[in-house]
């Protein structure tokens, strides 16, 4: 059974950082693209940061979160610092099957969220004082 678990979520203060992870199973995390979401109530899924070959992180996080990957885990992590409550939200993980050209790069992240095949079953990520 191909399956992602998320794990990692909490309550942080305003400036605080957490550590996200995503632990595949059921397949190699080596030979798929790997996406981060979030998702307020009420608002659509917001594609955070993908990483193929390379790694594309949307404008609001940029120099404040950090996709990584350990394949020998088959985990991938998202290291969220300085994080504010407007990053208060659910956080996804997903992953596609990787083909000859870079998923994250070639295509724009405003149409690649129908590609993802595999998703998990979300974090909740609380930033509060």
């Amino acid at each position: 059974q191909l399956q992602l678990v998320e794990s990692g979520g909490g309550l942080v203060q305003p400036g605080g950082s957490l550590r996200l992870s995503c632990v595949a199973s059921g397949f190699s995390l080596d030979y798929y693209a790997i996406g981060w979401f979030r998702q307020v109530q009420g608002k659509e899924r917001e594609e955070v940061s993908c990483n193929d070959n390379r790694t594309d992180y949307v404008d609001s996080v940029k120099g404040r979160f950090t996709l990584s990957r350990d394949n020998a885990k088959n985990t991938a992590y998202l290291q969220m610092n300085s994080l504010t409550p407007e990053d208060t939200a659910i956080y996804y993980c997903a992953a596609v099957r990787k083909t000859r050209s870079d998923f994250c790069t070639e295509l724009p992240r405003s149409r690649r969220y129908h590609y993802w095949t595999h998703w998990g079953q979300g974090t909740q990520v609380t930033v509060s004082s």
